[in-house]
């Protein structure tokens, strides 16, 4: 009987080990069968962004049409919102016969001011050699620092009540850890060639005429930064203190300021002000390829969390 009753126990351990494995094996297919599927997914859209009649660029319709430029995130090199990105689209705008007027679309914090720099020169340029081609400037929640430098440029700008726009002014910040290397014990070891090279650094005592250099750095900085704006604006401007402290304004305080024009979304001024409701977007996106792989990754890293998830013992 004990041996009846241990040869039994040994089959349904036997059985269970089956049916755990059999599951294992069934979850890991279903799991394999959506990275197929996402790949399958990826390669359609791929192929139709590669291969769509006037893939390389915006579909244009006949007739006149506002063109549309985005600037949306930070503003420096290598992100979406970089000079280069900006300015290739503004250009391509302006090239285009058909382009009624240009509307910059701005939803930015701000970054790097040289990147802004060259955006207000290349807006002031391409205005000059298309004179009849009016440029404006849209901001969304927010145009503040460098995109409000950006936007200075524009012959007109326009927000929503609640928009945040200003910022005028610059700011660089830092860490000091001089106090706590003492309490822990550390001993800081720089070692340069060049009397100011170690210029604020965090680990090293504050030295009062760098912290003055630098402070007449931020200063130049922000003097270049009011010229453009007063340029951009000029008379348009309230003669007011805090114009150009670095508070940011809202919309309607921004009005009352002279920092805008007026209220209006993108399509409110393509149809009133610009008089088409025809808009065609210049904003330059990443390539065809870029984005296929991008696609295909992420594909591929969802496949891979589905099959690693179903590897290791069915057994516990």
């Amino acid at each position: 009987m004990r041996s009846s009753s241990h040869d039994d126990q040994r089959a349904w351990q036997a059985l269970d080990k089956v049916l755990h494995a059999s599951l294992t094996e069934q979850r890991r297919a279903r799991r394999w069968g959506i990275f197929f599927r996402l790949l399958t997914f990826a390669y359609l859209l791929a192929a139709f962004l590669l291969f769509r009649p006037g893939g390389s660029g915006p579909v244009v319709p006949p007739g006149g049409h506002t063109a549309v430029v985005r600037v949306e995130g930070v503003i420096a090199d290598g992100e979406r919102a970089s000079a280069d990105h900006i300015v290739t689209g503004l250009q391509r705008a302006f090239e285009q016969e058909n382009s009624r007027a240009v509307l910059l679309v701005i939803n930015s914090p701000g970054g790097s001011p040289v990147q802004a720099d060259y955006v207000y020169n290349e807006m002031l340029r391409l205005q000059a050699e298309h004179p009849g081609t009016p440029l404006y400037a849209v901001i969304g929640d927010m145009g503040a620092s460098g995109a409000y430098y950006i936007a200075a440029a524009a012959s007109r700008i326009y927000a929503a009540p609640a928009s945040l726009v200003g910022s005028i002014g610059v700011v660089s910040g830092s860490f000091g850890f001089v106090d706590a290397m003492e309490r822990l014990g550390v001993e800081r070891r720089l070692f340069t060639a060049g009397e100011h090279k170690g210029l604020l650094d965090p680990f090293s005592p504050l030295r009062e005429e760098e912290v003055s250099f630098w402070e007449q750095v931020l200063e130049r900085t922000h003097q270049q930064f009011i010229a453009r704006v007063r340029e951009g604006r000029g008379d348009r401007l309230v003669d007011a203190p805090e114009l150009f402290s670095g508070l940011v304004w809202s919309g309607e305080q921004a009005l009352e300021l002279g920092l805008v024009d007026g209220f209006a979304s993108p399509g409110q001024v393509a149809r009133e002000v610009v008089g088409t409701e025809h808009i065609v977007d210049f904003t330059v996106r990443p390539a065809p390829l870029e984005f296929l792989a991008s696609v295909l990754g992420t594909a591929v890293g969802k496949g891979v969390a589905h099959a690693l998830q179903g590897s290791g013992s069915p057994l516990r």
